[in-house]
């Protein structure tokens, strides 16, 4: 279904065309003078160039023809040249008519749909999340979101931090605490125990306690070191207390993330790119990418045409220790043999843009993905308190994301107690959902790339831009179809200002959807729904709906408020929360 620009700039382009002027000039607008027009051309004044005549005569001529068309109440030429356009309230309520009965309101789907690894979360097991993992999980769920609206294959792929020094000091740490285990004893022979030897808890203690021992121990440093080493040589005992360890963190981590609504097709890690680090560095030094500098194995990615300086991408430390650039690297080839992508898109702290750069263009220069392949990073902003630093408890410390999501349901259920709007049984339920929309609009209604405030009052609101106040929406036009006695019946041309504001408003959706695909950008559909649900509670003010006393226009009202509800829970699923029947 085309949308309504397209449609019209096709009248536009027929209109030029049967006025002697190249159709190319007929491409159409949203009015930036809503006060004056609808929609705008300004192609007569690139066609005066061409054609050597005055911008108003050709824009005089294209309007005529363009008066011809039913579907216009306005058509008119305004100096220097521009032409400006209004439809007639029955076009406008047609075409809002065929969007309510088309698959996912007329938004064209990818013609040749393409395969996506969604790299986004990017915890490490054996801690706890954080609030330095929310922007990653949030924006990354919205975007897998929005590219499988458009007919997309997305393959939302966890990434896992589950291997390399961390688990070795993690498994240093846990021997000295329980020397006895049987995972430390060499000559074990038997099977090992099904209940895990830790609990989350425990894990969350010891990692930090060893990372710290570590900085002033060598000893100890040393000895986590050797363990990273026996792991990832697969050492029966060090190798089976790893998947005890990741059986207890995972299912930790699958809890957190299905609550905060957040989902991942693949649970993979760097443990699982780990085979194909000898074949990734094969294929490096197969074309002789890869130097030595002062004992490290680095890979040269600077180019001439660089305005500043790209340092070179180091695969092997001196010591032999691999970075995270040869996991990222080994995991491209994963992800390259088992799924073939057209495009890989990493959700990852914009702090981590030098990185990629230099991983990319290894991957690039090395044949590790092919050329057709798609990379691209998006780096998200930090989430700050309201000294602009990075958000903090209380106490001080980084918050875990679990209290971080308590707190603002506790919030939000104070706040629904006391309007006594939500029946008790009901109460826990909506709180969670009203937390999920302060929570999750608060972060994507800003531009991935910018850092923002994180204010539990001003998200929490019920007013403004939030939201909770479009859920206050949905949750408004959901009473007023529960307590019509007339079911929806057929759009009908507007007759007031408001009414047209809201048909025009819907009428976007398609662009505003295109618009925020083609920029992977969640913010869009934020500014875009906020809007709408502006434009109908301006409606709903003006207009009394349900004590209409014309019947067919009453149920005209019906169906234009079930269909601006009906969008607006589409963009709030696609931006990852859901509204309740009541609030």
């Amino acid at each position: 279904m085309q949308t309504l620009t397209e449609k019209i700039t096709a009248l536009a382009q027929e209109a030029f065309a049967a006025a002697g002027y190249d159709a190319a000039y007929g491409k159409v607008t949203v009015s930036n003078r809503p006060d004056l027009c609808q929609f705008q051309c300004n192609g007569a004044l690139a066609a005066a160039k061409q054609y050597r005549c005055a911008p108003m005569a050709i824009a005089e001529a294209v309007a005529e023809k363009l008066r011809e068309n039913g579907a216009f109440a306005t058509a008119a030429a305004c100096a220097p040249g521009f032409l400006n356009l209004t439809l007639t309230g029955e076009a406008l309520a047609a075409y809002l008519s065929d969007m309510a009965h088309a698959d996912r309101f007329g938004v064209e789907p990818e013609a040749q749909p393409k395969t996506v690894v969604l790299d986004y979360g990017g915890p490490n097991v054996a801690k706890p999340l954080h609030i330095g993992h929310l922007r990653s999980a949030i924006i990354g769920e919205s975007v897998k979101r929005i590219l499988r609206f458009f007919g997309n294959k997305v393959i939302g792929d966890i990434h896992l931090g589950d291997w390399g020094l961390q688990m070795g000091l993690i498994l240093a740490e846990a021997q000295q605490r329980h020397p006895d285990l049987c995972y430390f004893d060499p000559n074990y022979t038997g099977a090992y125990p099904e209940k895990p030897p830790f609990t989350v808890s425990e894990l969350e203690e010891i990692y930090p306690a060893a990372s710290a021992k570590s900085k002033t121990d060598e000893a100890f440093a040393a000895k986590a070191h050797d363990f990273t080493r026996r792991l990832q040589e697969r050492e029966k005992g060090p190798f089976a207390l790893w998947q005890k360890i990741m059986e207890v963190s995972l299912a930790d981590l699958r809890k957190n993330y299905e609550n905060l609504g957040v989902s991942f097709d693949a649970w993979l890690g760097e443990s699982d790119a780990q085979p194909y680090v000898a074949p990734m560095l094969a294929k490096i030094e197969e074309k002789h990418l890869a130097v030595e500098s002062d004992g490290a194995l680095v890979v040269p990615v600077q180019r001439e045409d660089d305005k500043k300086e790209i340092p070179p991408c180091i695969l092997k430390k001196s010591d032999g220790a691999t970075l995270y650039a040869t996991t990222d690297l080994a995991t491209m080839l994963q992800r390259e043999t088992d799924f073939h992508p057209d495009w890989i898109l990493y959700i990852v702290d914009k702090r981590q843009s030098l990185h990629f750069e230099q991983v990319f263009r290894v991957a690039r220069m090395a044949g590790i993905i092919r050329d057709e392949t798609a990379l691209q990073h998006i780096g998200f902003g930090t989430m700050n308190g309201a000294d602009g630093k990075p958000f903090k408890t209380r106490e001080g410390g980084v918050m875990r994301l679990e209290r971080l999501i308590a707190e603002i349901t506790d919030f939000v259920r104070g706040k629904i107690t006391e309007n006594q709007t939500v029946a008790d049984d009901q109460v826990d339920a909506v709180a969670k959902m009203i937390a999920m929309a302060a929570l999750k609009y608060g972060d994507l209604s800003n531009q991935a790339t910018k850092d923002y405030v994180f204010d539990i009052d001003r998200f929490a609101a019920f007013e403004g831009n939030t939201g909770p106040y479009l859920l206050y929406t949905i949750v408004r036009i959901k009473s007023i179809l529960a307590r019509a006695e007339t079911a929806p019946g057929a759009l009908r041309a507007p007759e007031t200002a408001e009414e047209t504001n809201l048909m025009l408003t819907i009428s976007r959706f398609a662009d505003e959807m295109t618009a925020a695909y083609r920029a992977t950008a969640p913010n869009t559909i934020c500014a875009y729904v906020y809007e709408l649900a502006g434009a109908f509670n301006q409606f709903y003010h003006t207009t009394k709906i349900l004590s209409e006393p014309d019947e067919a226009k009453r149920a005209g009202y019906l169906a234009l408020i079930s269909l601006a509800k009906n969008v607006m829970e589409t963009c709030i699923d696609l931006l990852g929360f859901a509204a309740p029947e009541k609030m």
